[in-house]
């Protein structure tokens, strides 16, 4: 190739792919293959960013700058070509180069997996993050596993969810860097012999442990103008050694591959089902695997401009996300201490220091335990450390509050009881110097209550930071003509700064403006009734609106209130006791967890729900219900572009925040939902005009629950509207062939366990579902509406989200 065939020129792109073509894949030119062509596409743009990966390192090294890692179990990434494109500004050349070619650069975009490396929100809110920092010039790098497997691929068979293996990386993937030569050796298992040294101090020793060797992956993270790019480190599990050659000799083949299969399997697959004891013990392995293999490269990186630990925190801060990394403060001590010999002391202030743990959940199931015995066996060092910092820690609050034991039994790192348990959020709180919720509401309720002892003890220490999403992803590659709509009308500012999205107001009221608005929503809604056509089989009008519940199936997100109301409006109509006047498609996707009979159930209510009224010829042009399978990124950038109106109507004090909610407002999506999660700022940000919430407040639940007076019977036997919709569960109504099938809804409503108050909050929200169907008619009104949403939804970006962790908790500065 020439000197400058990684220029961003047409003709060195051109080049470049077609070397790869050649000589990367063996091809002759020029390839007809979409495959061919996305594998060429992407080496040439991971030439460019591996290039600018070099040139950012030695800006960062120059200016001695402090650097930021992210500990996340889950970085769901989804597809990485569009974003690489679109954040070097490459979109239009590389369209051009293989339009001349005889390729559609869709197609070619459609060849990439989405990458198997998370579930649901926690890694999707990483991946904006790693984007935002790179996008901010922030010396920010990730650190997760590298899965084999993703969490599944969803197939719905006659309503029932069936997981098949996500092998995403059956044909690899293109983006990322094998780095062996930076291995990481990881000890497991083992005992302690109790030793001293020669001062006579207590000395343990971590003996007759086993070895996982960690094998970084490194994928290139591009900010958007193509100067910095970051990378996502992720450690896939290998054996010390490959396997014993004497067994092998001796015939015993399997067992002598024994160990190297063990091993490999801890990175396997995104959480292992952890309701058998294997599947828990894999998970705690996972998670020490992620905290030991990022914390020694760490260190590592480090000790290479240091010698020693004198400016380590004011060099190196440490995010954990969420609880599933907190054993990296455990690790970090014992690194510390262990194989670097610093004084307990010395180490504790530099591990507080370095390290912040953010907070993503209330439900108390989320917040992990650890039982005493799993971790004994498995790490049986962190356990000590772990008693070690709980004897410290809970000596300082009995120097405060002497006489208060179940203060200090609610503190305490162990979960006393007959099977002792390790709190890991409360390892983590105690670990770190910062402790942040990610929506004002959020944070308030972990301030009031679940971490209500620790706030009062660290008042200084609690922060919120709202969650955001990137504009990038979630506009100008998901939505390019709403997208090149904006940039016509304010410049394309807005990339960078989302809060210029204000400027947009004026046009709010501007019929040609609100013509054009309409025509991108209606394409958008024409391109998702060809998916729903031919991945759920049902044939819907893209002149209905469109109502769309798409994460994760939980209880507490309520997908049953939603189908409750669909089933609602659908007797309504039969009935005859209500004339519909707006054409409605009712889109739902998300997975159920392999071991969560409830969601699965959910999902098949919905399935058998929308085969009834599907297929009711009275409802053909008025109402449709559709579940798409196997709800990913990818799927989502195509779902939320289309979306009148986006349902957010998890019950009032569960959902921390959301991000969701904001990539359909971002969209020009209505919402409907509770006071609850990030919708509180929502409603502030857009207003009440443009905005439906309904439902009983955090505070209201919290009492119910605590006097106890809820009483799900008194709202069937109260309420008509309720009744009716309640007894098709025991009536059989949807599921005619499977008698019983739903009985159990019925039950738990009958036997006073609602537990996350659908019947408190279904009339309300019949209520205003009709007042929606009311406000759609107007369409001008609805279209100012979905544009004011667009324009306020300037606070939600994860540009600003970074800029707060990057003043507030990381203290650290951008690297121009």
């Amino acid at each position: 190739m020439t000197r400058n065939y990684l220029d961003n020129s047409r003709a060195a792109l051109k080049e470049s792919m077609d070397y790869h073509l050649r000589c990367s894949l063996c091809r002759e030119t020029p390839s007809k293959d979409y495959r061919d062509h996305f594998l060429a596409t992407a080496f040439s743009l991971r030439d460019r960013m591996t290039e600018k990966i070099l040139q950012t390192e030695r800006r960062y090294q120059e200016a001695g700058a402090k650097r930021v890692y992210y500990l996340s179990m889950e970085f769901l990434i989804g597809r990485l070509l569009g974003d690489s494109l679109y954040n070097l500004g490459l979109f239009d050349l590389c369209r051009d180069v293989l339009s001349e070619a005889g390729i559609d650069i869709d197609e070619v975009r459609e060849q990439e997996n989405d990458a198997g490396l998370g579930n649901g929100g926690l890694g999707r809110l990483a991946a904006c993050f790693l984007d935002s920092m790179a996008t901010l010039d922030i010396p920010g790098f990730g650190y997760g596993i590298h899965y084999e497997y993703g969490l599944f691929k969803q197939e719905v068979d006659n309503g029932y969810q069936k997981e098949k293996p996500d092998n995403w990386l059956a044909e690899f993937s293109p983006w990322e860097i094998k780095r062996p030569d930076e291995k990481c050796i990881v000890p497991i298992y083992g005992r302690i012999e109790h030793f001293q040294d020669r001062a006579g101090e207590y000395n343990p020793m971590w003996l007759d442990w086993k070895v996982i060797m960690g094998i970084p992956f490194d994928i290139p993270v591009v900010g958007y103008g193509g100067k910095t790019v970051n990378w996502l480190r992720l450690y896939g599990a290998g054996s010390s050694t490959d396997f014993d050659i004497q067994i092998f000799n001796e015939g015993d083949y399997f067992r002598a591959v024994e160990q190297k299969v063990s091993s490999e399997t801890i990175t396997k697959m995104l959480y292992p089902r952890d309701t058998l004891k294997s599947g828990k013990e894999l998970r705690l392995v996972q998670e020490y695997f992620l905290v030991a293999c990022s914390l020694r490269d760490i260190v590592r990186r480090y000790l290479k401009d240091h010698g020693d630990f004198d400016r380590f925190s004011d060099s190196v801060a440490i995010q954990m996300n969420d609880t599933h990394p907190s054993l990296a403060v455990a690790e970090l001590m014992r690194l510390l201490v262990d194989e670097y010999a610093l004084p307990w002391d010395s180490a504790w202030e530099i591990t507080q220091r370095t390290m912040a743990y953010t907070n993503h959940t209330i439900l108390s199931e989320a917040l992990e335990k650890w039982p005493v015995s799993l971790l004994e066996r498995v790490i049986p060092r962190h356990l000590q450390i772990i008693y070690e910092i709980n004897s410290r820690f809970l000596a300082t609050v009995a120097s405060l509050h002497p006489s208060d034991i179940d203060l200090i039994r609610r503190m305490s790192l162990i979960e006393e009881g007959e099977n002792k348990q390790v709190r890991m959020a409360h390892l983590a709180m105690v670990g770190s110097h910062s402790i942040n919720g990610v929506s004002a509401l959020h944070t308030e309720i972990l301030m009031k209550n679940n971490f209500s002892d620790f706030h009062a003890l660290w008042p200084e220490r609690f922060v919120s930071i709202t969650n955001g999403i990137t504009q990038r992803r979630w506009l100008l590659k998901s939505n390019p003509q709403l997208a090149g709509l904006i940039s016509e009308k304010i410049g394309d500012s807005w990339i960078t700064d989302l809060a210029q999205l204000k400027r947009l107001e004026s046009c709010a009221d501007d019929p040609d403006f609100q013509d054009r608005f309409r025509g991108i929503k209606r394409a958008n809604k024409e391109a998702l009734s060809r998916i729903i056509s031919r991945t759920a089989w049902v044939s819907v009008n893209p002149d209905s609106l469109f109502d769309v519940h798409v994460k994760r199936i939980h209880e507490y997100k309520r997908q049953l209130l939603k189908i409750m109301h669909i089933i609602y409006e659908y007797l309504q109509i039969v009935r005859g006791e209500k004339t519909p006047t707006v054409a409605k498609t009712y889109i739902f996707g998300g997975k159920a967890a392999p071991g969560y009979w409830v969601a699965k159930q959910i999902i098949k209510l919905i399935h058998n729900v929308g085969q009834v009224i599907n297929s009711d010829k009275r409802l053909q042009d008025i109402m449709k219900v559709v579940f798409l399978p196997d709800y990913r990124v990818s799927l989502a950038e195509k779902i939320i572009p289309a979306a009148d109106l986006s349902e957010q109507i998890s019950m009032a004090g569960t959902e921390a925040s959301g991000t969701g909610n904001m990539k359909f407002m971002l969209n020009g999506a209505l919402t409907v939902g509770t006071l609850d999660g990030a919708n509180v700022e929502m409603l502030q940000e857009s207003g009440e005009d443009n905005i439906f919430i309904f439902g009983l407040k955090a505070g209201e639940i919290e009492e119910m629950q605590r006097a106890n007076t809820y009483r799900p019977t008194e709202y069937y036997r109260s309420y008509p509207e309720i009744r009716i919709v309640v007894d098709t569960f025991r009536d059989n109504v949807f599921c005619p062939s499977e008698p019983g099938l739903f009985q159990w809804i019925y039950s738990r409503f009958m036997h006073e366990e609602d537990t996350y108050f659908h019947l408190p909050d279904l009339l309300e929200y019949i209520r205003i579902q009709e007042k929606i169907e009311e406000e759609y008619r107007d369409t001008a009104s609805w279209t100012k509406k979905a544009i004011f949403n667009v324009t306020r939804s300037g606070k939600f970006s994860s540009d600003r989200a970074i800029s707060e962790y990057a003043g507030l908790i990381w203290k650290v500065e951008a690297v121009k």
